[in-house]
């Protein structure tokens, strides 16, 4: 029995932890944010998409659109619409809906 609470005690705290880190996600604006910010803000897209990312950003200048993403090699529409309201374009508060 002391055991299984352990047990118990120990998946409620790691549900918490992963879930704290889930909700930790902040918007990124995709045309100033490092490589690393990228990739730890948005879901699906880990350091070397966002690093290339920032190096279609560096050849191509800025997205004006988030829908240009599927531009850069390996992300596609689906990354796309599940990162859409945290993907920034332009100004603090921009979302890239607008």
């Amino acid at each position: 029995m002391k055991t299984l609470l352990t047990l118990l005690a120990t998946l409620f705290l790691a549900i918490a932890v992963v879930d704290s880190a889930v909700w930790a996600a902040e918007p990124v604006n995709v045309n100033t944010a490092t490589a690393e910010e990228i990739a730890a803000n948005l879901k699906g897209i880990g350091l070397s998409k966002a690093k290339l990312i920032v190096a279609y950003r560096e050849a191509n200048g800025s997205f004006l659109h988030v829908d240009e993403l599927v531009n850069v090699k390996g992300i596609g529409i689906k990354t796309v619409d599940q990162n859409r309201d945290m993907i920034r374009l332009g100004n603090e508060g921009d979302s890239a809906e607008e």
